[in-house]
């Protein structure tokens, strides 16, 4: 028995570990794991300069190709065209962006004291933010919040606003309009201001007359797009007699110069702003008509027609030009209200406007598909904030009948319905 005792004391002695062994696995072990965690560092920090290399150089490659496309772009223009292939971009166009005070009451947020109208247009941003190029009519002025944020009859609107316009893919803004000189000269060069810093092209009204002799030119896949852009008036306030250049006028002889201007440039396609016609009238007038032949005349391809804030006829036309040869021509003489208050029969309902062009390889311009969207502007009156929204009158109407979405009720939906027949019938009369 003895003997058995003495064995198990052995056997346990030889299984035991010392403390001593117990240490220095121990020290090895974190030797282990602190050269891991030093390999797995150096792993990280190699991966994130790596990577932060990487962005630097796309960066700065992306800034040098903005750069290079800026202030070569005639050169650009020039190797698009020596391809001798057709090359095919969409064009969009919007209507008269009104801020009332209604609208800005309804994008103010109190707990940051900051204005927002980015969610107006949600559902319907798609279509402007796919679009090569898009081009609205501005029907306010950003003259400051000390001036006071004003309605009608003298507009004075959040700077936000032209930057939720250039968020929602706006290109290019027509500013000749009644409207111009609301908030004074002061006013006009302080909206000129707020659109460079949002980077939005501007058209129409001047600071310099330097400014206003410079067509303006956007470059859409290799080609050259001249716009133009004239008001029938300021709403009686006068132009400074100092200033003259500030506001174009419909002026026959200053648009044909403008023309011109644009063809010696070699413009590929010229696109006139005309802000003109009877408001709340759904059909053109005499002097629209009698306008839009002067223009097609002269050169122009593509006539935009703004002011009388509802919808007005559109047709493609083939022009012949004094040389016997003949070009596409589109126009739309009026594009209805984009965004407003407003709430007269017609006023909420318009379209995106949205044109496919070609230009060949024998340089002839084609106009080759004329498409839109009908939209209307909503207000929900159940909610107490952002009550205004852009809708997709086709897609809402569809996802009410499948029971989708009914939260616009029935009443509306009945409204919509009858607004798209509306539209069909005044675009196409």
């Amino acid at each position: 028995m003895r003997r058995n005792n003495r064995d198990n004391r052995n056997r346990r002695k030889s299984n035991h570990i010392s403390h001593d062994d117990t240490q220095k696995i121990t020290n090895v072990l974190l030797k282990v794991v602190l050269i891991l965690l030093v390999v797995f560092l150096i792993v990280v920090i190699f991966n994130v300069v790596k990577n932060w290399i990487n962005y630097h150089n796309i960066t700065e490659e992306y800034l040098e190709t903005l750069s290079t496309v800026e202030e070569n772009k005639d050169s650009s223009e020039d190797e698009t065209q020596n391809t001798n292939e057709d090359v095919t971009f969409n064009l969009t166009a919007i209507g008269d962006v009104m801020c009332h005070n209604t609208q800005y009451m309804d994008a103010y947020n109190s707990d940051t004291g900051e204005y927002d109208f980015s969610y107006v247009f949600e559902d319907i941003e798609y279509y402007i933010k796919n679009s090569n190029i898009t081009v609205a009519n501005l029907e306010t002025t950003f003259a400051g919040e000390e001036r006071g944020y004003s309605n009608y009859p003298r507009f004075n609107s959040p700077d936000a606003l032209a930057y939720n316009l250039k968020k929602l893919g706006v290109d290019v803004l027509s500013t000749a309009g009644n409207h111009s000189l609301d908030t004074g000269f002061d006013g006009l060069s302080r909206t000129i201001d707020v659109l460079d810093d949002a980077d939005i092209s501007h058209v129409g009204t001047y600071k310099t007359q330097e400014d206003r002799d410079t067509v303006l030119f956007k470059y859409v896949k290799g080609i050259k797009i001249a716009f133009l852009d004239y008001t029938y008036g300021t709403n009686g306030i006068t132009i400074p007699s100092d200033k003259p250049y500030c506001v174009n006028l419909i002026d026959e002889d200053l648009i044909k110069s403008d023309i011109e201007s644009a063809k010696a440039q070699n413009a590929d396609i010229i696109v006139a702003s005309m802000h003109w016609g009877t408001e709340y009238s759904t059909v053109s007038n005499d002097t629209q008509n009698e306008l839009a032949d002067f223009l097609f005349q002269n050169g122009v391809n593509i006539i935009l027609g703004t002011h009388p804030h509802v919808l007005q006829q559109m047709e493609k036309r083939t022009v012949t030009l004094e040389d016997g040869t003949t070009q596409d021509g589109f126009i739309i003489y009026s594009l209805g209200n984009f965004i407003s208050g407003q709430n007269a029969e017609n006023t909420r309902t318009s379209i995106i406007l949205d044109l496919q062009i070609t230009k060949h390889a024998d340089d002839t311009v084609t106009i080759d598909n004329i498409d839109y969207i009908p939209i209307y502007m909503y207000r929900d009156s159940s909610l107490s904030t952002k009550k205004m929204k852009l809708l997709d009158i086709e897609k809402t109407i569809a996802l009410y009948e499948d029971g989708t979405d009914t939260s616009i009720g029935e009443d509306i939906y009945i409204l919509l319905k009858g607004e798209l027949e509306k539209v069909s019938e005044i675009l196409n009369p």
